[in-house]
C-alpha cells in the first residue's frame, strides 16, 4: 500500500541513522513511541508494521543494522526473530489440521511411532502446540551446532525420556518445538516445514519471511546485539535457577543449545522453526494479517477461534518459572502493566514473541495485525518496554481504553 505524501516519514535519529517509512495520522502515537524507543530506551535498529482491516497503515524502519560498521537499517533489512518463528510453524500445523492431514487430539505415535519411547506415548499434537508435551528440553548435551542438523535433532526428540506424563504439565519448549511440530508436519505432508511454509504461506502472501535463509539474502541481515547477562534481574526465580541449578529444566532449556551462534550463517541457513526465522516487521504483520481478518483462505473461522482460545495456562511455567498462557501454538496476552515481563495484547489476540523482544500477532476483534523486529535484545522472556510501548500505542490509536486487566479492551 502506497503512503500519502503527508504520511511519509524521513527524519534523523539521535544516535545515528534515520527513521523512515509511513504512518497514518491515526497512529501518530505509535510513531512517537518508536521515536522514544530510539531516544530513551536504547533501540539500535528496528522495524514496525501494523495492518488494520487488511490495509497497511504503519510501516516504519530505522536506526543502525550493524553497530560495528554503522550500516543503516533500510526498508528491506531483515533480522532473526527467534521464537516469533513459532507462530509460522503453528500456522502450518493448523493448515494441515484444516486440510484433514493432521489431528489435534490423536496420539502422535500413529504417525511417529518412535516418539512413543520412554514414556511419551499418548502425546497429542495439541499438547505439542501448547507446550504440554513431555519433551521441553534435553538432558544430555546437544552436540555443537546440533540444532542445525534436522535428522540428529529428530532422533534426540524421539529418544528423550518424558519429563512428565503427557499433558500433565506446561513447560515452554524453547528449541524442541522445532522438531516436535516440524516432524509431525513432515510426516503428514511429505514436506519439511520450511518448504511447506514457503510454498503455502510466504510466497502466496508475498512475505519476506524465511525459515532457512538463502545465501543471496545474507547481506540484508542485521547484526544481533544480544542482551547483556549482567542486565538480568538477579532476584527472579528464572535467574536463580539459570545460575544455581545445574540440570534444571530452566538451565537446560536456556543453555543446552549446541553452542549455536545466532549471528552465524550456519544458524540462519538451517531449519529451526522454533527459533531461526529471518524477517522484519512487515513479514510478521503480513503473516498475521489474514488471521486478523477471517483467515484469508489459509484457514477457516473455526481455526481462527481455536488459535485465539487459551488451552494451557500456569501460574508457574515449568521452564520459565513465571505465569504463561498459551493457545494452540501461540501466546495469549500475559502479564499486567506493573509486572516485569509482559506481552499485553487483546483478549482474543494471539501471536508469539521472540527472545529479546520481537513480536508478531493477530487481533481478530481489532482486525489488526502487528509486527515488530529489532536487533538489540532485551533481558526479559517476553516483551521489554520498547515492544510493549509500541503495542500499547497501537491499541490506543484504535480507541481501545485500558490494559489494566492484563489484556487490552475497548
Amino acid at each position: 500500500m502506497a503512503a500519502p505524501a503527508s504520511d511519509t516519514i524521513d527524519e534523523a535519529l539521535p544516535d545515528g541513522g534515520r527513521l523512515s517509512g509511513f504512518c497514518a495520522p491515526q497512529f501518530a502515537a505509535v510513531r512517537d513511541a518508536m521515536r522514544r524507543n530510539f531516544a530513551e530506551r536504547g533501540e539500535i535498529g528496528a522495524s514496525l508494521c501494523i495492518t488494520h482491516r487488511g490495509a497497511t497503515l504503519v510501516d516504519l524502519w530505522g536506526g543502525i543494522a550493524d553497530p560495528a560498521t554503522g550500516k543503516p537499517w533500510e526498508r528491506d533489512t531483515i533480522c532473526l526473530v527467534f521464537s516469533a518463528t513459532k507462530g509460522a510453524a503453528a500456522l502450518v500445523a493448523h493448515m494441515l489440521v484444516a486440510r484433514g492431514q493432521l489431528s489435534l487430539d490423536e496420539d502422535v505415535c500413529r504417525l511417529w511411532p518412535a516418539f512413543g519411547q520412554n514414556g511419551k506415548a499418548g502425546t497429542t499434537l495439541a499438547m505439542m502446540l501448547s507446550h504440554a508435551s513431555p519433551v521441553p528440553a534435553f538432558r544430555d548435551p546437544i552436540k555443537d551446532n546440533g540444532p542445525c542438523d534436522w535428522d540428529y535433532m529428530v532422533e534426540r526428540v524421539a529418544a528423550e525420556p518424558a519429563w512428565w506424563p503427557p499433558g500433565s504439565r506446561q513447560g515452554y519448549h524453547g528449541l524442541s518445538f522445532a522438531w516436535t511440530i516440524g516432524e509431525m508436519v513432515r510426516l503428514a505432508s511429505g514436506q519439511r516445514l520450511a518448504a511447506y511454509f514457503r510454498e503455502e504461506v510466504a510466497e502466496p502472501l508475498g512475505l519476506d519471511f524465511w525459515i532457512g535463509l538463502p545465501v543471496a539474502h545474507e547481506d540484508r541481515v542485521a547484526t544481533l546485539v544480544l542482551a547483556d547477562f549482567a542486565e538480568m534481574d538477579p532476584t527472579t526465580k528464572f535467574y536463580r535457577a539459570l545460575t544455581t541449578e545445574p540440570g534444571s529444566l530452566t538451565q537446560l532449556v536456556t543453555t543446552n543449545t549446541g553452542n549455536i551462534d545466532f549471528n552465524s550463517r550456519a544458524v540462519r541457513a538451517a531449519e529451526i522453526p522454533s527459533a531461526n526465522g529471518v524477517t522484519n516487521a512487515r513479514g510478521l504483520a503480513g503473516l498475521y494479517a489474514p488471521l486478523a481478518n477471517g483467515g484469508g483462505g489459509l484457514v477457516d473461522p473455526d481455526a481462527i477461534a481455536r488459535m485465539s482460545r487459551v488451552v494451557s495456562a500456569a501460574h508457574e511455567d515449568a521452564c520459565l518459572l513465571q505465569p504463561m498462557r498459551f493457545a494452540l501454538g501461540f501466546m495469549a496476552t500475559m502479564g499486567t502493566p506493573d509486572s516485569d515481563s509482559t506481552a499485553i495484547i487483546g483478549d482474543r489476540a494471539f501471536g508469539h514473541v521472540g527472545m529479546g523482544g520481537s513480536i508478531g500477532f493477530a487481533d481478530p476483534e481489532a482486525e489488526m495485525s502487528f509486527g515488530y523486529a529489532m536487533n538489540r535484545g532485551g533481558t526479559g522472556v517476553l516483551l521489554n518496554p520498547r515492544g510493549q510501548a509500541l503495542v500499547d500505542a497501537a491499541y490506543r490509536s484504535l480507541g481501545w481504553s485500558s490494559n489494566l486487566s492484563g489484556g487490552w479492551r475497548r
